[in-house]
């Protein structure tokens, strides 16, 4: 059983899907159960539409909330799509509130948990996505980490690496395997980027030139829930765009949409005195695969939105003050700038004048939903 519940898990959960469909049907059964954290068309359906995912078998529809009452809620409901489905394993992505609520209804009813995205670390414990994915984590038997920094901290919080624990005996709770994969969303966009040109015409809809623009995503709670941080990223935003006539491209995250149409910000309003200052609806997986392929550089506080980056060879800042992808800003890709308006205008200016980037090859072959598939047949049965 597979529990998804926002954008990015959808994207990951698609990887693994295509891989069972299309490589795996005879041994692996997938029962997907979509949480409903993300409940929108922008932000859900269209991307189980974009990607050719079947509908959810269970759809919870827990909607929005507090922490604690939007896990509450799916903790009830995990567990009882759990005891009647009753799964040989339950797959968790990533680092939300689904992600934390699933792992703790499976483990607390013996059914063995596999975390995609294992290991990650922001070394903030005040991030709610830093304390589910580490409980998340040490609730699991099988642990895929995208990246070898991964390994590296779960070695350092107790965690022993694959052959050490297979001399331990059968992977379990108590005795968990740890694997490096590769990232999914590497492969994804690997299968899809070819695909994603089909929507050239979206550039022309929305009066972009595609060889002369800034993709940046908003949405961390942190930089959306107070006014004066979210005013002075998007006024840095907004002095980039007129002091180098480029363009700003930023589809719009719900959260980030509320807060700015109550807003009496006087900074905020100038944005619509800048007709270079494109604000667009959330985008499709594909939609957002263009952007990327064709933005000169990205502003994001997205873990998903920094990969992708990554992947499509454009340099990223990043608009949080740090980021469990570490590879990518020791790769010289990438720059931390917090919501610090001279800082990100700082971030801007180092790109501007470092063009000649290399991209290392971190994120394995694209092929880690075939990995662990075949992990999971091994090491579970």
């Amino acid at each position: 059983m597979t529990i998804i519940g926002a954008r990015p898990q959808i994207i990951k959960a698609a990887a693994l899907n295509r891989a069972i469909r299309t490589k795996f049907s005879d041994r692996l059964t997938e029962v997907l159960v979509h949480t409903g954290q993300h409940y929108d068309h922008g932000m859900s359906d269209v991307f189980f539409e974009e990607m050719g995912i079947p509908q959810p078998n269970h759809q919870l529809g827990i909607g929005s909330g507090t922490h604690g009452k939007q896990t509450g809620k799916m903790l009830e409901e995990i567990e009882r799509v759990l005891e009647l489905e009753k799964p040989d394993a339950l797959i968790i992505y990533g680092d939300t509130n689904s992600t934390l609520a699933g792992a703790l209804a499976a483990s607390k009813i013996h059914i063995p948990v596999i975390h995609i995205e294992a290991g990650l670390r922001s070394f903030n414990k005040r991030m709610p996505e830093e304390v589910n994915r580490i409980t998340a984590d040490h609730a699991s038997t099988l642990l895929f980490s995208p990246t070898k920094s991964g390994l590296r901290n779960l070695e350092k919080e107790g965690f022993l690496l694959l052959n050490d624990a297979k001399k331990k005996g059968k992977a379990n709770m108590d005795n968990p395997y740890v694997f490096h994969c590769g990232d999914l969303m590497y492969d994804n966009t690997l299968f899809y980027s070819t695909k994603a040109d089909e929507h050239e015409s979206f550039f022309s809809k929305h009066g972009i030139d595609k060889e002369n623009f800034i993709l940046s995503t908003i949405h961390r709670p942190q930089n959306t829930d107070d006014i004066q941080v979210l005013s002075g990223i998007l006024t840095a935003l907004n002095e980039i765009s007129l002091a180098d006539s480029i363009k700003i491209v930023l589809p719009l995250h719900p959260r980030t949409a509320n807060m700015i149409a109550k807003s009496n910000d006087a900074a905020i309003r100038e944005l619509s005195k800048n007709p270079l200052f494109k604000i667009i609806e959330p985008v499709g997986f594909l939609e957002m695969i263009l952007l990327e392929k064709h933005a000169k550089l990205v502003m994001t506080d997205s873990g998903g939105v920094q990969k992708e980056a990554f992947f499509m060879k454009k340099p990223c800042v990043i608009l949080r003050p740090e980021t469990e992808w570490t590879e990518i800003v020791e790769s010289g890709c990438a720059v931390l700038v917090g919501s610090h308006p001279t800082k990100i205008r700082e971030g801007y200016a180092y790109f501007k004048q470092n063009q000649d980037l290399k991209f290392p090859s971190i994120f394995g072959d694209g092929a880690a939903a075939e990995f662990i598939c075949e992990s999971i047949i091994e090491h579970l049965n």
